[in-house]
């Protein structure tokens, strides 16, 4: 199994897309074969195409920045483009990624309400958020035939947006009941949201998901429903639940939260979620199947729902080395703890994260792979701890840091009162993963290092346990008053 995960991951990495790209599409679309295209923790997905080119987002809970645009020509190989998000407003989850008279658009909900920024180019510049005061997750949007712009949110509930799509126009009604499944199904709860919609052939198809995000195995799924006006009465589909886990021994748990779409050769395909089986601490991950439209106007998959079928995994969430030598800071990067730029610098080949007391910030990228080994410099000042973790929140990390002069061991995030090694020429730290059990080294050069003798099983770091919906990423953390310098990254995966 991993074996064929790491070559099909190389070969969607590094083939042309004449070889790898569109007929790996069009073979995709005949068999109904799922493709996991981005590994790791990359939830909700938003995803709409523009002539040859799709884009995707997806939530980015307190991340600095947010709400990271993937570019595809192909479905299968995806490359990160920029950021949407450069203000924190609160977390961020279940945005919609939208085109509409030659502009992008993300309506994106955060700190209780509705928010949408602006763009000409996905690259950006993006506008300033913009708040809608309209209370509400998940926010789809649908415009009709004449133009008139309507704005979803969770529970069926419905609003008018304004012409220029920056504002809404009257008072929010439900109008959709959802879809009744049966009662003895084991699921989270009932929470319809993720309301997503589509125009096609005079029908306006509502996509949502139900049975909650986490939980159990199996509960998690896609319904959909149509109807002739863009507020209802709506129809569910006689295919429902679209897509869902059926069983704890299928590949990928929870799945849901789907979207549709199409691409320039008139074939439909839909994204949504999901836990892999055995790695929930990673999150959810971006997987795409193709869909068919029956006779009659409906959609399904083309594999039988019930059976799963075979996964192919792609190797799209590369981490690069990094120097810090660059103008900016590499996409893969993300922010935990901060305001915004004024609370790191990137100067003469270092990051620094400045640190106030009784803050935790960290700098962390999304992990995909499932062993990867990572080293970092890093050096202190003032009275800082700082280290390298399998980073899952601020209270729940493991790895290993330096505190004033001391190597420490970190676990649950917190570390041992006995068992430190004093050694104030310690500048680099190392963490090995393998399917969730870590092992920390550190070194004073680089070269010769030398191993933690205790070993960490960070598979409970996840959201069942935890909760907070958040993933095991890999950062360099700091907390007290001072500095912490940043250098000479390296990462290779394992397997």
């Amino acid at each position: 199994m991993k074996s064929r995960d790491i070559f099909f991951g190389l070969t969607a990495g590094l083939c042309l897309a004449v070889v790898c790209g569109q007929p790996v599409q069009r073979a995709a679309a005949e068999t109904g074969e799922i493709h996991a295209v981005l590994t790791g923790d990359y939830a909700d997905p938003s995803i709409v195409r523009v002539g040859d080119d799709f884009y995707m987002t997806h939530s980015s809970s307190d991340y600095f920045p947010g709400l990271l645009i993937w570019r595809s020509r192909d479905l299968t190989r995806w490359e990160r483009v920029g950021y949407a998000l450069h203000k924190p407003v609160g977390d961020v989850w279940g945005p919609d990624l939208v085109y509409y008279k030659n502009k992008f658009y993300v309506y994106f909900p955060a700190a209780r309400t509705v928010w949408v920024v602006t763009a000409d180019r996905p690259e950006g510049p993006w506008s300033e958020p913009v708040d809608l005061e309209l209370r509400g997750i998940d926010p789809g949007h649908i415009a009709t035939p004449d133009g008139r712009r309507y704005l979803y949110v969770d529970n069926g509930r419905a609003v008018r947006l304004a012409d220029n799509g920056l504002s809404i126009s009257g008072g929010v009604r439900r109008v959709y009941e959802g879809w009744k499944y049966p009662e003895d199904w084991a699921v989270e709860g009932f929470y319809p949201e993720s309301p997503k919609l589509v125009y096609k052939d005079k029908y306006y198809c509502l996509t949502t998901a139900e049975g909650g995000t986490a939980g159990p195995s199996t509960s998690h799924m896609v319904v959909s429903a149509r109807s002739r006006n863009p507020l209802g009465a709506w129809k569910n589909s006689p295919f429902n639940p679209i897509v869902h886990t059926w069983s704890r021994s299928e590949k990928y748990w929870s799945k849901g939260h789907g979207t549709i779409f199409s691409d320039s050769a008139g074939r439909w395909y839909i994204v949504y979620h999901g836990y892999e089986n055995g790695f929930y601490a990673l999150g959810r991950n971006t997987l795409i199947e193709p869909i068919e439209w029956t006779k009659d106007g409906w959609f399904k998959t083309v594999r039988d729902r019930q059976n799963e079928g075979e996964v192919r995994r792609f190797g799209n969430v590369s981490i690069e080395a990094d120097d810090f030598s660059g103008p900016s800071l590499k996409l893969q990067w993300q922010f935990s703890g901060i305001r915004g730029p004024q609370d790191y610098e990137l100067k003469n080949g270092a990051l620094t994260l400045n640190s106030a007391l009784g803050n935790f910030r960290a700098v962390h990228c999304t992990v995909g792979d499932h062993g990867y080994e990572a080293s970092v410099r890093i050096e202190t000042g003032g009275d800082v701890e700082a280290g390298l973790a399998a980073y899952y929140s601020g209270r729940m990390f493991a790895g290993i840091g330096i505190k004033s002069g001391t190597v420490v061991p970190y676990a649950k995030g917190t570390a041992p009162a006995a068992g430190k090694n004093k050694n104030p020429r310690v500048r680099f730290l190392k963490l090995r993963m393998r399917d969730f059990d870590l092992q920390r080294f550190f070194s004073e050069d680089g070269k010769a290092w030398t191993a933690y003798p205790s070993s960490v099983d960070v598979a409970g770091y996840n959201h069942n346990v935890l909760g907070g919906f958040s993933s095991l990423k890999l950062g360099v953390f700091v907390r007290g008053e001072g500095q912490v310098r940043v250098d000479d990254f390296n990462y290779r995966p394992l397997y």
